[in-house]
């Protein structure tokens, strides 16, 4: 009898101090750490769009150098074109920042396709899919020091599935130019004279 007064007298301290455990642990509230994830379409892929490496471009100065930015979008997935149908809608749009000295030409977006989708079954929308180009001219100044540049910019664009519009997003876009000597122009061999003929 004795023994057993003993042990739950051991165990009463033990209760209390377990009950006054979990009551501390029900007055605190748990934190939880949750990431956030990107929005994923109904198939659970994050709406994506890539560049592929772009080639070392040799530019003369004091001309024009045509440069092709290939971009894919990913599969299942397609983004608004450069002129969208409805004002609403954001265009896929490059900003490039280019060096002192060089100059941004024109450029040139493909041409869109008019597509409808279930989210908008009565009207279409104009829109890039798969593989697209967009053509940038750089100039390089005649006063360009020749040697390698990088071009920096940024491809904005909202990306769409079948069921729904995503958050607009920025891809970085760059790559490198080589700025050479303008290639000698035309001339005339001086001991010749233009009135000559054969």
């Amino acid at each position: 009898m004795i023994f057993r007064a003993q042990k739950s007298t051991m165990l009463f301290p033990l209760l209390l101090l377990t009950g006054a455990a979990f009551g501390q642990a029900a007055q605190e509230p748990s934190v939880t750490y949750t990431p956030i994830a990107p929005p994923t379409s109904t198939s659970g892929r994050a709406p994506s769009v890539s560049i592929a490496p772009v080639p070392l471009v040799t530019a003369p100065r004091a001309a024009q150098t045509m440069v092709n930015l290939n971009f894919r979008v990913a599969s299942g997935f397609h983004i608004n074109s450069n002129a969208p149908k409805d004002e609403f809608l954001i265009p896929t749009a490059l900003k490039m920042d280019l060096p002192t000295d060089i100059i941004l030409g024109k450029i040139e977006y493909p041409e869109g396709k008019d597509l409808s989708f279930p989210f908008s079954p009565d009207s279409k929308l104009n829109v890039y899919s798969g593989d697209f180009t967009i053509a940038v001219a750089v100039h390089p100044l005649h006063a360009v020091t020749p040697g390698k540049y990088i071009m920096h910019g940024v491809l904005r664009y909202q990306a769409c599935d079948n069921a729904q519009c995503f958050p607009p997003k920025t891809l970085p876009v760059s790559f490198d130019v080589k700025v050479v000597k303008e290639p000698p122009g035309p001339h005339r061999n001086p001991a010749q004279s233009p009135h000559v003929h054969n």
